[in-house]
Parts: C-alpha cells; structure tokens; sequence
C-alpha cells in the first residue's frame, strides 16, 4: 500500500510522471553505452554532489542490485579510474554549467586505458544532469530524508523488496496503481495529502516498528556503557546521531541502512554555485538560446550517440511545458504559458542562459519576491532548502501547483546542464 515518494508527488500530474518514468526506466535499465552498476555509481556521484541522501541510498541499493562491487561504495578512491575521471565534470556540471569547456571533453576521450567514447560519456551527461536535477525536485517537495522516522514527508521506505520508481513502468507499476488511487479519491488539496501522509506513516510504523525498537534498545544499552545520554523528541528515544556508523551496504534483513558520509563520493565540497551575474569577465559570455538550442542542436546529437533517449528526453520537456497553472496564472493575471515560460526563463537566466526574444523585464512582474527566493534555492542549492520553504510558499494554492513549480525546475535545470555539456561536445567535434 506503500508509494515511493518521488512517484507521489508526481502523480499529481498523470501524464508527465507516465512520461518521466518512461525516460528514467530507458535511462538506467535498458540497452545502453554504460554498464548498469556504472549508471547507478553515477547517479550517486550526482546526488552527492547535492549531500541527497534520499537518492544515494536509493542508487545505492539499485547498485548491489546491478552487481556492482561493494568495495566501491566506500568512497571514490576505490573506483576505477575512468569512472573517478568524470568526477570534474560532475562537479562543474552541478554547480557552475557555464564553465564547461571542450577542454574537459578532450580530456575524458583522449586515447589513453582509461578513455572514454562518445556514446558512453554521453550517456553519463544525460545521468549527470538528470539526478542533479531530480536532486531539486527532491528536496523542492520534501522527499529528502531528515533525521527521525520516515523523514519530513515520511513517505518513503528503501528495502530490496520494494519496487524502485526507475522501474516502475512495466506490469503493475507504481504509476498505474497511483492513476487508479487519482480515479478513486481526488489528490489534489492540502488536507487529503496530510491525510494520506498520517496513513503512510501509520504503515511505515507498523512494519519497521519492531525493527526500529530492537535497534533503539541496542543504541540504549551501547550508550549506558559508554556513558553516552540518550535523547527524548516527540516523547519517543533516539540516538543523538541516528546516522552514526551506518554503512551503505545491506544489512543481514536486506535493508538498506544508509550512506554513512556522503562526503566520500566527492571532491572539492567547496565548489559551490556560483551567481552567474558576478562571474569574472574572463569566463564564459552568455550562452545564447539562438546560437545553440536544444531543438535545433542538442536533440539530434543526444540521440545520434545515445539512440531514442533524445525523443524520451523532448517528449519529457514538452509534457512539463503543457501542464496547466492556471491557478497560478490567474493570481497574476496572465496566460498559463506566460507564467511557465516566466519560471522557465528566469530558471535558465541563473545558469547564464538567455533568450532575445524575451524582456526579462517581466520575470519581476509575474514572480513574488518568496517564490523567487523559493525558485532560486532549489534550482542552485537545493540542500540548504529547509523545511518551511514549500509550505509557506503560496499557501492558498494546491500541492499540485507547487508540484508544478518543481517540475518546471526540474525540467528548466536539466536542460541548462545539458546545453552546456553538448555544446562543449559539439565544439570538441567539430
């Protein structure tokens, strides 16, 4: 009776979250350049980047599941050197698009043991960009574990046997059991989706419940011997520090416990983002929409080295861009579309991207100064996004607006990483 809480929240949009799933399942589960164990190691590069726990666990557990060696999870230093090479552009990637260079492409696919082709660091672009980006949806709609049971949104629980949402799109998926849950009782206000929480949490208790108690009375008797003062919150004992000396692998129940320090899947943690509008006037000028779009430029190269996933990829931005707002919109006194691409523009702006044929004038006119703040923090550092920020932020408008909002993020972030990283190929091939 459980959904995994990424699926929740994008169910609020049937149709966009058929066409997400469909991409991610592509994406990290069918024929592809890079090997499976590859895409997950990847994918937790990535969310790591973003300190999300959620998805590191999550990528974690797919991990074990593709094979992948355990020894790997204990940090960078013992991966490959191939796949440690892609560190750079994740980093730059993640914070700082503008600064990729074919410099830093020429540097992964020169010939040498440890190179990469074409195809297979395309593929890991599309994996980049696509986590860092799912990383401020993550966080945007509190799906990120906090500390405590269950985390803000106490919607989620990883085991080895539950069905993760990569692969939810095949037989009786997630997305189909969430469209039949739409048709029977109505998602979309505020009171049903506490309601449905207080259920979820229900269950999560009832089934983790015993083992939680076995590992508080452990935690209690550990700290009696060494002295250590066991904490009270909400009238229930906890450990002062529930992520001490958790380990990424799976315990003997084959539950995924939780990365210890996500620190060790990165480098330089202080390479951060950085506001566009302040860059040195050495670096990279502004990225013109008219010079190199992905309609005219970025599809047919992503999907000439890394077959369908461009018409995945096109399909995905298209089916966020027709979602309706009109709630929003109407506060504003606009059409729908001029309130999205608002949020889109002003989103691609903050990585330096900008369109002629827009006044950015209007982005002040159609978006208050607290969703802005909202906008920018999720898009740019979505782990200091804090638990009040989705909820005060427009109360009076349905979760599924605000759901809105995070797709729309999600969708405009992608595209700006990977405009940035193909133009860079593009320049190195020509």
């Amino acid at each position: 009776g459980r959904l995994e809480a990424v699926t929740q929240q994008m169910g609020y949009h049937p149709q966009y979250l058929d066409s997400f799933l469909k991409m991610q399942h592509y994406l990290m589960h069918m024929d592809g350049p890079l090997p499976f164990d590859c895409r997950h190691y990847i994918a937790i590069m990535a969310a790591a980047r973003h300190q999300c726990r959620y998805l590191v666990n999550l990528h974690v557990l797919q991990f074990l599941r593709a094979g992948g060696d355990p020894q790997w999870l204990r940090g960078l230093e013992f991966i490959p050197p191939k796949l440690r090479n892609l560190n750079e552009i994740n980093k730059i990637l993640a914070h700082r698009p503008w600064l990729i260079t074919k410099e830093h492409i020429e540097k992964l696919l020169k010939i040498s043991e440890w190179s990469w082709s074409l195809a297979e660091l395309v593929h890991a672009v599309v994996l980049l960009a696509h986590c860092h980006a799912l990383a401020s949806f993550v966080f945007g709609c509190g799906c990120e574990q906090d500390e405590g049971l269950g985390g803000r949104g106490s919607l989620k629980s990883l085991s080895l046997g539950n069905q993760c949402f990569c692969e939810a799109t095949a037989g009786n998926s997630c997305s189909q059991e969430l469209l039949r849950i739409n048709r029977k009782r109505s998602l979309d206000s505020c009171m049903e989706l506490d309601s449905l929480r207080e259920r979820m949490q229900r269950i999560h208790v009832e089934t983790e419940g015993r083992e939680e108690m076995r590992l508080l009375q452990q935690d209690r008797e550990e700290g009696e011997r060494q002295g250590v003062e066991v904490g009270v919150q909400g009238g229930t004992e906890y450990p002062p520090d529930p992520s001490v000396g958790l380990s990424p692998l799976a315990d003997p129940d084959g539950e995924v416990t939780g990365a210890t320090n996500l620190a060790c899947y990165t480098q330089d943690p202080d390479f951060g983002y950085q506001d566009f509008a302040r860059r040195d006037e050495d670096q990279t000028q502004v990225f013109r929409v008219q010079d190199y779009s992905w309609e005219d430029h970025g599809f047919s190269l992503v999907n000439r080295l890394y077959s369908d996933i461009g018409h995945l990829l096109d399909e995905k931005f298209r089916m966020v861009d027709g979602l309706q707002s009109s709630a929003m919109a109407k506060r504003q006194g606009c059409e729908p579309s001029v309130f999205k691409r608002g949020i889109w523009n002003y989103i691609h702006c903050m990585f330096g991207i900008r369109y002629d044929d827009y006044d950015y004038a209007e982005v002040n006119q159609l978006l208050e100064r607290m969703l802005k703040v909202y906008i920018k923090t999720v898009t740019c550092y979505p782990e200091k996004t804090n638990s009040e920020m989705f909820d005060r932020f427009w109360k009076q408008f349905k979760h599924s607006e605000k759901v809105h909002v995070n797709l729309l993020i999600l969708e405009a972030r992608m595209q700006a990483e990977l405009l940035y990283a193909l133009q860079a190929i593009t320049q190195y091939m020509i």
